[in-house]
C-alpha cells in the first residue's frame, strides 16, 4: 500500500532544502546584510529597531544573550553592538551591553577589543567587577601579568569577596612567576652568551685572528668553539675551508682542531692509494704532493709547512714590528687555505695571479 502522506519533490537535494533554512531567522547562522531582501527578517528589524532607545537595547541585549548561550559569539557580539549603538540612556544597560561584549570577544581572542569595552564599562562604573574580571583574562593571554594582577587588585578592593576574580589573581600571579623564571633563565643565557664571545675575542686577538662577520648579520652553521675534552678552555677548534683553485671547488673541515698539523688532514683527504676526487682531472691532488697557503688580511702569502699547525700558521700570520695589524682573517666564521699541486705550473700561476692582484690593489 502506497504511503497517503505529502511527498517532497525528488529532484530537491538535502543541501537545498537544508538551505532554505537559512532564510529563517530563528535557524540562521549568521545575521543578515542591512540589504537583505527577506521579507520576514526586515519586519523584524523594523520592528527591533521601534520604541525607546532603552527599548531597543534592551531587545538587542536579550537577543546578544539568547545566541551567546549557544556558543554563537561573533552574532550575540553582533546583537551587543547593535544594542550599545542604540545608545540607552539607562548607563546600567550599556555597562551590562560593554561587558557582554567583552565576554564574547574573550571567547574569540580579540583581546584588544575585550580591553576597549571593559575600559569603557569602568568608566561608566569604576566598580565594574565583570570589566575588570574579562580585562584581567585578556591581560593575561597577552602575557601583560602585572597589568593583569593591577586589575585584580582593584576589583578585589571593593569585591574581596569574588570568587572568579581570586581565582583570575591566583593565575596571574602563577604566571608572573613563570614569566620572571623564564626571563632569568633568558638573562643568564643571554650572560653566558656575552661572555664567550668576550672570551672568544680575546682568543681570536691572541692568535692574529681576525673576525670579519657577514654584513647581514647571519652566521655559518658551523661556528670556532673551544675543545669540549679540554676544561681550561685553551684549545680552539675552528671551521677551515681548502680551496681549490685550479677546479674552483673546495672542501669544508668543520672542526680544525688548532694544534693539528694541516699534514694530518691531507693524509686522510687525499690518501696515497684511494681514487682521486671526481673532480680532480689530472689526478694531482695525493698527499705529499700537496702545498697549503694561507692568506693574510694585508694579502700576505703564507707557504704551509708540512708539520705546521693551524695555531703555528696563526702565529706566522702576525705582523712585523712597526707595520700595520695583519692576521688571518675569519669570514663568516670559516678560516679559509688554498691547496695547490706542489712544483707545477698551476702553483707557479696561482701564486703570480695573487701577487699580481695584491700589488694591483
Amino acid at each position: 500500500m502506497s504511503n497517503p502522506g505529502p511527498q517532497l519533490a525528488q529532484d530537491i537535494s538535502v543541501e537545498e532544502r537544508l538551505a532554505g533554512f537559512d532564510d529563517i531567522p530563528l535557524f540562521m547562522k549568521s545575521l543578515p546584510d542591512d540589504d537583505s531582501e527577506n521579507a520576514t527578517m526586515l519586519a523584524l528589524q523594523s520592528l527591533a529597531h521601534e520604541g525607546t532607545p532603552d527599548e531597543i537595547a534592551q531587545n538587542f541585549k536579550e537577543q546578544g544573550n539568547e545566541y551567546f548561550k549557544g556558543k554563537r559569539y561573533r552574532e550575540a557580539m553582533g546583537f551587543y553592538k547593535q544594542g550599545i549603538d542604540a545608545k540607552p540612556e539607562d548607563k546600567s544597560l550599556l555597562e551590562a551591553l560593554l561587558c557582554n561584549a567583552a565576554a564574547c570577544n574573550l571567547e574569540l581572542r580579540n583581546y584588544g577589543s575585550v580591553l576597549r569595552d571593559c575600559s569603557k564599562a569602568i568608566s561608566l562604573n569604576e566598580k565594574c567587577a565583570k570589566a575588570y574580571y574579562r580585562s584581567a583574562l585578556a591581560l593575561l593571554a597577552l602575557d601583560r601579568v602585572d597589568e593583569a594582577i593591577d586589575c585584580c587588585n582593584r576589583c578585589l578592593a571593593f569585591d574581596p569577596e569574588n570568587m572568579g576574580m581570586k581565582t583570575a589573581y591566583e593565575k596571574a600571579l602563577k604566571a608572573k612567576k613563570e614569566k620572571e623564571a623564564r626571563e632569568q633563565v633568558k638573562q643568564e643565557r643571554i650572560r653566558k652568551e656575552e661572555e664567550e664571545r668576550r672570551i672568544l675575542s680575546a682568543a681570536y686577538q691572541a692568535r692574529n685572528i681576525i673576525d670579519v662577520p657577514k654584513p647581514d648579520g647571519s652566521s655559518n652553521p658551523y661556528t670556532p668553539h673551544w675543545d669540549p675534552d679540554d676544561s681550561t678552555k685553551s684549545t680552539l677548534i675552528v671551521p677551515v675551508f681548502f680551496l681549490y683553485p685550479q677546479y674552483a671547488t673546495s672542501d669544508v673541515i668543520t672542526e680544525f682542531v688548532e694544534n693539528t698539523p694541516f699534514a694530518a688532514h691531507l693524509e686522510v683527504m687525499f690518501p696515497p692509494n684511494a681514487p682521486p676526487p671526481e673532480w680532480d682531472q689530472k689526478k694531482e691532488y695525493v698527499n705529499g704532493k700537496l702545498v697549503v697557503y694561507a692568506m693574510t688580511r694585508r694579502k700576505r702569502l703564507l707557504k704551509v709547512g708540512k708539520n705546521m699547525t693551524l695555531l703555528d700558521v696563526c702565529s706566522a700570520s702576525k705582523a712585523k714590528a712597526g707595520e700595520p695589524k695583519d692576521g688571518l682573517e675569519l669570514k663568516d666564521g670559516c678560516l679559509t687555505f688554498a691547496v695547490l699541486p706542489k712544483g707545477t705550473d698551476v702553483e707557479k700561476k696561482w701564486v703570480e695571479e695573487f701577487k699580481a692582484a695584491r700589488d694591483k690593489d
